[in-house]
This record gives structure tokens, sequence and C-alpha cells, in this order.
């Protein structure tokens, strides 16, 4: 994939402009400097340090961000210019296709999607450094007891705590938080993309959350990359209540509300005796009883709502994270983001992420803290 999408960059900016053998020549060295970069950012992380790391990640992710943007807007450029030259092509007397059109067109396009890209990457870079926004929402729950109205659960997830987010960050997210008040703290998975020696002081603020009923977690995709086990006895030894394929319950005198937290969808691939079990988590339950699913996949909201749970946070998506693969999102998962009625009685909300993966770029899909009121 390196190669494929390096290569047509190659093609449309070098090769079809026209350029000179020399301008090729140094176009190729250039853009293959840059696939390995790349290769060395994902490389990285897996075998440094992170402070090491962190000094060839950040440059490879904003080029694979920038490899995001560029390719798409070439491809739908150049097809543009491919017709533009077709519904107006003007031979030469000779009656020969005038090329310097042709290489105009080229090297118009070219500039425009570069430009663009760039453009793009910008503003995708200030949106993740930014703070994560404040997204409030209410959700109705018609079962649930008048003790537990206008609960207030804060979700975070997806903050990608590796080379490119550490600990002021997280510090950062803490201190927003606890100025909330919050009732309840979620935490949906994909807190980390890499091991507990190397991320576990950066991870460590999550110890300082603050919440009348504490603060959940349940694992995400990454989380097993990382040595899940590992992650959840120290997430635990945070005062952390970790839910794998089980439930808690909320008191309130005579009222209740359980809070039920699966592994992550794909946590049996890796065979290690975890795995996605909602009917597990709640077996025995009182199906009259208002509930809360924390799950990392959306993909989950079917079994949700067959066993009549009311609200279910995930996350996972990024909600694309770079407009617009949100779109291609959509063909593995049923909801990309935000607040989905899913049945009369199950509602799903699907967050973008705290953070980001990957490229530190977020195009007009904004990082954000959900702050989420039970009604």
């Amino acid at each position: 994939m390196i190669t494929a999408t390096h290569g047509y960059i190659w093609k449309r900016v070098f090769r079809d402009t026209g350029l000179g053998a020399t301008a090729r020549r140094r176009g190729a060295l250039l853009l293959g400097g840059l696939g390995a970069l790349l290769f060395a950012g994902m490389l990285a992380q897996r075998v440094l340090p992170r402070e090491a790391a962190a000094w060839v990640a950040w440059p490879a992710y904003v080029w694979m961000g920038m490899v995001v943007l560029l390719v798409p807007l070439l491809a739908v450029t150049g097809t543009g210019g491919r017709i533009a030259v077709w519904l107006r092509r003007a031979p030469r007397p000779d009656g020969v296709p005038d090329p310097a059109r042709r290489i105009a067109l080229q090297r118009g396009t070219a500039a425009i999607a570069g430009l663009g890209a760039l453009g793009a990457a910008g503003t995708g870079v200030s949106s993740a450094l930014a703070e994560p926004r404040l997204n409030e929402l209410r959700i109705p729950v018609p079962r649930l007891p008048e003790a537990f109205r206008g609960l207030r659960v804060v979700q975070l997830t997806d903050v990608h705590v590796g080379p490119t987010i550490g600990r002021e960050f997280l510090a950062d997210v803490v201190r927003r938080v606890n100025a909330l008040q919050p009732d309840l703290v979620a935490i949906t998975g994909d807190l980390v993309d890499g091991s507990v020696p190397d991320l576990a002081e950066h991870v460590a603020p999550l110890g300082e959350l603050r919440s009348t009923f504490g603060t959940f977690f349940v694992t995400g995709n990454h989380e097993y990359y990382s040595g899940a086990d590992p992650w959840v006895a120290y997430l635990r030894s945070l005062g952390i209540r970790v839910l794998r394929n089980e439930r808690h319950t909320l008191e309130r005198g005579d009222a209740r509300l359980d809070v039920v937290g699966t592994d992550d969808w794909r946590a049996r691939d890796f065979g290690d005796g975890n795995g996605y079990d909602l009917d597990r988590a709640v077996a025995g339950r009182d199906p009259e009883r208002a509930a809360l699913l924390l799950s990392h996949q959306p993909r989950c909201i079917d079994d949700a709502a067959r066993h009549g749970l009311d609200v279910v946070l995930c996350g996972h998506t990024h909600g694309g994270q770079i407009w617009p693969f949100g779109y291609f999102v959509k063909l593995v998962q049923p909801y990309v983001l935000g607040l989905h009625r899913h049945t009369e009685r199950t509602w799903i909300y699907v967050h973008p992420g705290t953070g980001w993966w990957g490229p530190p770029m977020r195009v007009n899909v904004p990082a954000e803290i959900a702050v989420l009121t039970l009604v």
C-alpha cells in the first residue's frame, strides 16, 4: 500500500506533468524517502522507547495525513482534467491533439490538489492539537428511576496515548473532566498505543479523575495490540473499574441502574481467553432495570437492542477522523458518529474520539469530551 500510493503520487506530480528526467529522478528519491519514513514511524513505536519513537512518529504521521488527503485529491482533479481535455480537445492544424494543453491541465490539477491537501492538513493539525470540544447531549431514558434523572456521564474514548499523545494532553483532559463534576466517567477503549512500562507515567493522570460513581473502562482493539491484561491490571491499580463482559449496579437509595461493559468486538481474535460476550455480561440481569452499555465498537448495537439495553456508548470509528473517510467506515460499522435512536428503547452514541490515531489531524471531525445527561 505504501509503495502503491507513493508510486501514484510520483506519476501524477512528476511524470504526467511533463517534468524532465532529472526532476523525475529527484521526485522518485524524495517519495521513496518519505515512504521509508512512514514505515519507520510505524516500526519505531514498537521497538523504541516512547521519547525516541516520537522523533520519528511525528514527521511520519504528519506525512501519512498528507498522503491520505493528497491521493484522493489527485485522483479527483486528475479525472476532472482528463474530462476537460476530452470536452475541449483542440487539435493543431495538422490534426494532432495539442500536448501542451494536456500538460498544462495536468500541472494545474496537480497544483490544485497539492495546495488543497496542504491547506486541509494545516487545518487538520490545528484541529487535532486544539483542546477537545465539550459536546453536551441529553438522552431520554423512559425507564430511568427518578433518583437517576439528570445523571451526567462524561465519555472519553480513543485517546491513543502513544508516541504523539502523552501525559500533558491527558492531564489537561482530566482537569477539564473534573471541572464538570460528573456522576460517572466512561472510557470506551483504545486508550493506549504501547506497553505499560513505556506509557504508564503518561496514563497515570487518569487516577486523578473524580466523579460520584467512579470511572469505568472497557477494552478497545488497540489494548490487545498493546497487551490488554497488563493494561487492565494497571488501570485497576489507578482505581478504575474495568468491565470485562460484566456489569456493575449503581445505587441511589432504592433505585438501581446497571452499567454493563464488554471486551472489544475483536478481542477473541487474539486468542488469550478474552472476547466480546454481551450475553455473559447481562446474564441474570433484571430486564426491567434501565441499563447503560459501554462497548468499544458500534457493531454491538443489535445485541444491545436484543437485550433491551437503553443507552450504548461506543467509540472506535473516530467519526472518520479525516473527512470523507467516515463514508468508508460506514461500510463496516452500523453507525459512525453521533446520537442515534436504534429502536424505540435503545439509543447509541458514537463518540468521535478524544485524541487521534496515526496522523495528528482531524478534518471536519473535531475531538471531544462528551457530556451525556440521562433524562
